[in-house]
């Protein structure tokens, strides 16, 4: 039993030492152990004392301080008292200068990491010499440029001796004696990372010595050299974009300027800044001068780069959707039917001519891409089985290709990426034709009809909800009213390059309901007769998101020109009462040439 007893003991004692040891050496929890730093010493106060004298305390100034470092004396450890990381004081003794000599001074660290300084030569003589009192007259150079590189500084003056140093800001450098009117010093690149001032002042230990008058040392902030910009031009009426600047000399705080205005601006690096372009910057053609400003002490405006704002085409590029069931049923809401919609309609647009009648090409809104072709304008089919996207270069019938997207009575429900891809056209300047049609009218019995299709869009994507301000009511009515917004003089869509509005007809369509809490842009056109101009019973409004344009009507039947493939019942809508002045100032309006 005792022998058994004493063998747990050793045991216990063995792990309890081997745990103990782990714990010093980091292991057990597999991560590593923070370094002490490596300490030096710069300069110690007083240098020399008279031999037999009193006991007195000993500053040593250096780097790499830590709460447990210690000053030796001759390799002996004096008590510390810790000041700083840059500074140690000791208590010396009297027994230590009973006989003239020289004594080694170091400080010592610990492990981990840590060790032993240099040594600084501390002199006990019979004759105790007074240190003259510093004086500095002047110091090169007088100035840096904020983040640039460590550099020596010179000190001139007199009574300098070999331990005087040249302190910044109060703080010991590292000093090498030239001679008693010199002195120099590296000055770190830490010290001149920002602009601001220094005070630069030279010490000398006691006995005697003191610090000198102080000289003004200046540090400012660099001058900015603006070598390019990028982009460096843009399409009148674009969206907002960012504008990356590249140069030299750039900082946390320096500004992109447009025309001496300062944009909202992002620092990247000392070569690059950033900054949000607003649309409205580049609304019309003409040219914008780009610099980049630093503040003072230093800083200053850089030499200036052009930005050029090109003039808008005046074609511009309309797209019709085919990609969902917008041919189902009864329906034929495509340029040109041709049996399946094909992305460029036949005959070809180039053969259309002023006198070209709308029977050129067979599809319900036929009418409507033919009036558009003898504009000038390009007309696309986005051809079934093909995708709706927006930013995506692989796909050459992507929406950011286009200025206007026109969806007649969709059939079947946008996914979460192409209503994304819509959303986000309209946000960056593109023009959305939304149509719509009566609630029930499900053409390919799929559960889902044009107004819950719209719907849909706008309360479940991951853009913004409700990004246009409006809802599609679920109605079913006809009419034809007058009710048109009253003193829309100024307004485009109403009143534009292709007519004034006055009437329209709808046979069995819906009608919309406004927030202009959501989105104050959105805007009611046309009302059911005599209901008041609000914010409901809306059968044609307009709205604005981002940079881009929507405009909405509830009903297909007053779009349809009475023609379409084989077999389709049709009517004649397009040429009605101000049915085509309205749909083509609204496309128009969508693609901001009115």
């Amino acid at each position: 039993m005792k022998l058994t007893r004493l063998f747990f003991i050793v045991l216990f004692v063995f792990c309890y030492v081997s745990c103990k040891k782990n714990e010093v050496s980091g292991g057990g929890g597999g991560g590593g152990t923070t370094q002490n730093p490596t300490p030096a010493t710069l300069s110690i106060s007083p240098n020399a004392a008279l031999a037999g004298g009193a006991s007195f305390t000993l500053v040593v100034n250096g780097s790499g301080f830590i709460n447990s470092s210690v000053i030796k004396w001759d390799g002996n450890i004096l008590t510390t008292t810790y000041v700083s990381t840059t500074q140690l004081t000791a208590i010396v003794p009297a027994a230590n200068i009973t006989a003239a000599g020289t004594a080694a001074i170091s400080v010592f660290t610990g492990t981990p990491g840590g060790g032993t300084s240099n040594t600084v030569p501390f002199t006990i003589s019979t004759v105790i010499v007074i240190n003259p009192a510093p004086a500095l007259t002047t110091i090169t150079p007088t100035s840096a440029i904020a983040g640039t590189a460590a550099f020596t500084l010179t000190a001139t003056g007199s009574n300098f001796i070999n331990g005087s140093t040249i302190n910044w800001n109060g703080t010991t450098l590292a000093t090498t004696f030239i001679s008693a009117t010199q002195i120099t010093a590296v000055v770190p690149a830490t010290n001149i990372s920002a602009a601001g001032t220094a005070s630069l002042t030279v010490f000398t230990p006691l006995p005697g010595g003191g610090t000198s008058a102080a000289q003004t040392f200046n540090i400012s902030n660099p001058a900015p050299v603006l070598t390019s910009i990028s982009p460096s031009s843009a399409t009148a009426g674009s969206a907002a974009f960012t504008l990356t600047a590249t140069g030299t000399g750039f900082m946390n705080g320096s500004s992109i300027k447009w025309n001496g205005t300062a944009l909202v601006t992002t620092y990247v690096s000392a070569t690059q800044l950033s900054a949000q372009v607003p649309a409205a910057n580049i609304s019309t053609a003409g040219t914008a001068a780009v610099t980049v400003f630093s503040t003072t002490p230093g800083g200053g405006t850089s030499n200036a780069v052009t930005f050029t704002i090109s003039a808008a085409s005046t074609t511009k590029k309309f797209l019709f959707d085919a990609t969902h069931a917008e041919t189902a049923g009864n329906a034929d809401w495509v340029i040109d039917e041709d049996g399946t919609p094909q992305r460029y309609p036949t005959p070809a647009q180039a053969t259309v001519t002023g006198t070209t009648a709308e029977t050129y090409w067979t599809g319900a809104i036929s009418s409507w891409g033919i009036a558009l072709a003898k504009l000038g304008h390009t007309v696309e089919t986005l051809p079934s089985g093909t995708a709706i996207s927006y930013g995506n270069a692989g796909n050459p019938q992507d929406l950011s290709n286009y200025d206007v997207f026109v969806v007649d009575e969709p059939n079947n429900v946008f996914t979460a990426t192409e209503k994304a891809a819509l959303i986000h056209f309209v946000q960056n300047g593109g023009g959305l034709f939304m149509v719509s049609d009566h609630t029930g009218s499900d053409r390919d019995a799929d559960g889902w009809d044009s107004p819950a299709i719209w719907n849909d869009l706008m309360t479940n994507n991951t853009v913004q909800n409700n990004p246009f301000g409006f809802s599609i009511d679920l109605a079913n009515f006809s009419d034809i009213t007058s009710n048109v917004l009253t003193a829309s003089g100024g307004n485009t869509i109403l009143n534009g390059s292709q007519g004034a509005v006055t009437q329209m007809e709808f046979n069995n369509g819906t009608t919309a309901t406004s927030n202009v809490a959501v989105n104050p842009n959105v805007k009611g056109l046309i009302w059911k007769t005599a209901a008041t101009q609000n914010s409901t019973n809306i059968m044609s409004l307009s709205s604005t998101f981002g940079t881009g344009r929507v405009f909405f009507v509830g009903d297909s039947s007053p779009i349809d020109d009475g023609t379409g493939g084989a077999g389709n019942t049709l009517y004649v809508g397009w040429p009605n009462y101000s049915h085509t002045q309205l749909f083509m100032n609204a496309s128009l309006w969508l693609a901001k040439l009115q």
